[in-house]
């Protein structure tokens, strides 16, 4: 792990096109700004976490509950 020393308003860059800004520091607080591509994803790590873990619980659906799914829509699409 790469730890750096920044103050307010300093910022660091990853790569060419990532730049992380220190917007705030109060107590133990510091606040950032990052500015990315908007092809780059960027989550706080436990909503990362979060959308982990649900997509590995969507991989557990069996194809039998695709099924089921599939015949309330088109039964929804008759009405």
């Amino acid at each position: 792990m790469l730890i750096l020393d920044r103050k307010e308003n300093q910022s660091i860059m990853i790569g060419d096109d990532i730049e992380i800004t220190v917007v705030n520091i109060k107590g133990d607080h510091a606040k950032i700004g990052i500015n990315a591509p908007t092809a780059i994803k960027v989550y706080r790590k436990e909503i990362f976490e979060e959308i982990q873990k649900a997509n590995v619980e969507a991989a557990k659906v069996k194809p039998a509950d695709i099924k089921d799914i599939d015949k309330l829509l088109n039964k929804k699409k008759k009405m």
